[in-house]
């Protein structure tokens, strides 16, 4: 994973230049809340790059967002799922994985719906309420 201070999101396929092209998980997103938290619950500094997700947001929570419509300045993301933590987070931090489990702390997965450029910085925002499913 490499950091960047932009990206070019690409509608129905992505994150240019990301491995996962197309299909439901197009772009993976994480909160800082979260990473604060973990920091204190095991003891040591857990870096957001072990997570492994594209972006990182601040000041709104993704806790039950699946069907909202998440806003990263003028990119715009369906939110599908709840993103779950795999044996990998592991690797980097022994109980990471299991740390991320309960009430979506994982984060959560989505398909990019415009052609935008997204960057740090950017502000965070719901577009619109829960859809009904």
């Amino acid at each position: 994973m490499d950091s960047r201070e932009e990206a070019l999101a690409l509608s129905g396929s992505g994150l240019e230049g990301n491995a996962n092209q197309g299909g439901k998980r197009q772009v993976t997103v994480i909160e800082r809340k979260v990473f604060d938290h973990l920091t204190a619950e095991l003891g040591r500094r857990i870096e957001p790059v072990w997570r492994r997700a594209n972006i990182m947001v601040s000041g709104l929570s993704l806790k039950e967002s699946q069907g909202r419509i998440l806003r990263l300045g003028a990119l715009r993301l369906d939110i599908l799922g709840e993103t779950r933590p795999c044996e990998r987070m592991d690797e980097a931090c022994p109980g990471l994985q299991s740390a991320l489990r309960p009430e979506w702390r994982g984060g959560v997965y989505g398909v990019v719906l415009n052609d935008a450029t997204v960057c740090v910085g950017d502000p965070a925002t719901w577009e619109s309420p829960l859809r009904e499913k």
